[in-house]
């Protein structure tokens, strides 16, 4: 760790406040279709199945997630779904982006510190717009050297941001709250990760614990405790 000269930052339920946005928008949604059949538990995994459908003609983000709630709404009350409640599903999606930018307890103190010491840069994947303008409205902006918006975060991806900046990736650090998109991918090409968990987590960044393998990783129960980690360290 004292070999870290970059640090890296997934930027949802990381920097700030993602996915409860989504949470209560699916509960919404299932109020607006609770008019057209019995809500069952099952409801949640139906619009998964067509979000996971979607995922290579949308690509992640809230834009995609509206277009799959309202492709559900139509399967699930076979056609029967008014326009009316089409559009309730529409003002759904503007809501999710339009909704303030809620930081995480700590984040601005960690990165005030963190930017007098390391090079800095947000790895967040999501649609192009939506990710820019929460970025922007977050304030956090002037704390990062670099922001990059990805389409996928895997191994590949990874490796072409780092060569890149040039940045070797014994020297590089990424700090996520997914295990899947934040971690493993950066362990396998050789760079160190730390692992915050957040505690509503979408059902496709979870991952089987037992597929982690040999890889190493730190976790932290909060971004509060970054700095005196690494102080630590």
């Amino acid at each position: 760790m004292k070999h870290i000269k970059t640090i890296a930052f997934d930027a949802d339920d990381t920097l700030w406040v993602n996915e409860p946005i989504f949470t209560k928008t699916r509960l919404q949604f299932e109020t607006i279709l609770s008019k057209y059949f019995e809500i069952d538990n099952n409801l949640e995994h139906q619009l998964y199945e067509v979000e996971l459908k979607n995922l290579r003609l949308f690509g992640y983000g809230i834009k995609g997630f509206m277009l799959s709630m309202i492709e559900s709404a139509i399967e699930l009350t076979q056609h029967k779904i008014t326009g009316a409640d089409i559009q309730n599903v529409i003002n759904l999606g503007k809501e999710m982006l339009t909704h303030p930018v809620e930081l995480l307890p700590g984040i601005q103190e960690n990165l005030e510190w963190l930017k007098d010491n390391y090079q800095l840069i947000v790895i967040t994947k999501g649609d192009l717009w939506d990710q820019e303008t929460k970025i922007a409205r977050s304030g956090l902006a002037d704390y990062f050297d670099h922001i990059e918006i990805v389409s996928e975060k895997n191994a590949s991806t990874y490796r072409t941001i780092l060569d890149r900046y040039q940045i070797n990736p014994s020297d590089f650090l990424m700090i996520g709250n997914s295990l899947k998109s934040d971690i493993l991918p950066v362990c396998e090409i050789g760079g160190h990760a730390i692992h915050i968990p957040f505690h509503d987590t979408w059902v496709h960044e979870k991952i089987d614990k037992h597929t982690i393998g040999d890889f190493s990783f730190y976790e932290l129960d909060s971004i509060a405790d970054l700095k005196a980690y690494l102080n630590k360290k």
